[in-house]
């Protein structure tokens, strides 16, 4: 009996150290599962943590610049480099000027010629010396007289009256649209980096101008932000070979407004003009006579296609096949037009939108 009780103790025993060790071996396999789980999430809520603090430090360094400059807000953003801008500058500038100002390779007043700056447009300053400031706006660089500048806080200070806020086309062909749905119909077409001024924003659409015309664009082709006029290189502004003396002083004639103010129904080259009285001006100089309507200006001369257009040919526009707006071919596939009150007299590209017809004057 003595011998049998002591045989099952003893099995009882191992039965126990067994099971005990099983539930060890389980519990430490739970244990390093759970302990690898709870470093995951650790690490990820620290990533997250990580974000939001940015995320907050960022709102609050763009609170702080705005309660300290008077910036608004959504004027404020961050690059790739994680550096704070205002409309896109970290060091803002903003041209001051009646026109455009020439940007010089060097800074001294005979210097090379690179490129035009008109008014209220912004760009970066890099050192202002010696009367001279080095900027780059869009893709001109170079020297600009300080006279024509403000930076610093007295930038800070006008930014809010003349950014714009407009979608940037990301397209290489948006349709603009006469009603926010996919069913109405075209408009008109724009480019690839072509700026239109919000009017009022939508769901999934933004209504929009294009001259004086009012269209729809979607969302989904576009990037909403707030942006100042650039400057443009000479090189955007080239004439081309083979154009007749006529040609090249006319369109260089109408360059010098590049920047006036654009006014419906006027016919001031310096006080104000709108698109059809900014050709009719411009070719009477040279003693063509042009009606004051841009539809009437589409009757006249001889109708081309726009690939033979040379400098000094007129480019037509509108929605369907009414025609609104009128500008002046400068080559290189470039257009200057007095365009509409934000922008005034301007360069663009000859196919920020659909051209309906192109017509030739000059001989």
């Amino acid at each position: 009996m003595n011998n049998l009780f002591k045989k099952v103790a003893a099995g009882l025993l191992i039965t126990s150290l067994v099971v005990t060790s099983l539930f060890a071996g389980t519990t430490k396999a739970h244990a390093d599962i759970d302990n690898s789980l709870t470093a995951g999430v650790s690490a990820a809520f620290s990533y997250q943590l990580m974000v939001s603090v940015a995320s907050v430090k960022a709102n609050n360094m763009a609170r702080s610049l705005s309660s300290r400059s008077g910036v608004a807000e959504e004027l404020i953003s961050y690059n790739e480099d994680g550096n704070m801008t205002v409309c896109g500058y970290i060091n803002l500038g903003i041209v001051q000027v009646d026109g455009n100002l020439n940007v010089r390779e060097t800074p001294e007043k005979d210097g090379k010629i690179v490129g035009k700056i008109t008014n209220n447009a912004g760009c970066e300053v890099f050192e202002v010396e010696n009367g001279w400031a080095r900027i780059e706006s869009g893709n001109c660089k170079g020297y600009i007289s300080a006279d024509y500048l403000v930076y610093g806080d007295d930038a800070l200070a006008i930014v809010n009256d003349i950014a714009k806020y407009v979608v940037v086309v990301k397209a290489d062909c948006l349709r603009v649209r006469s009603k926010a749905s996919t069913d109405s119909s075209i408009m008109t077409t724009v480019g690839t980096g072509e700026q239109l001024e919000i009017l009022e924003e939508l769901d999934g659409w933004y209504k929009v101008a294009v001259d004086n015309d009012e269209g729809y664009v979607s969302a989904d082709y576009c990037k909403a932000s707030y942006e100042l006029k650039k400057g443009m290189t000479l090189s955007e502004l080239y004439f081309g070979s083979g154009v007749s003396d006529i040609r090249v002083k006319l369109v260089q004639f109408a360059l010098k407004y590049v920047g006036n103010r654009y006014v419906w129904g006027g016919t001031s080259l310096t006080g104000g003009i709108d698109c059809s009285g900014f050709t009719m001006k411009v070719y009477q100089q040279f003693g063509y006579s042009l009606p004051h309507y841009s539809g009437s200006q589409a009757q006249m001369g001889t109708k081309i296609k726009a690939s033979e257009a040379k400098p000094g040919d007129l480019f037509f526009y509108g929605s369907g096949r009414s025609i609104g707006h009128v500008a002046i071919y400068i080559g290189n596939g470039q257009i200057v037009h007095a365009s509409n009150k934000r922008d005034g007299i301007k360069i663009s590209n000859a196919y920020y939108r659909t051209p309906i017809k192109v017509v030739r004057i000059l001989p």
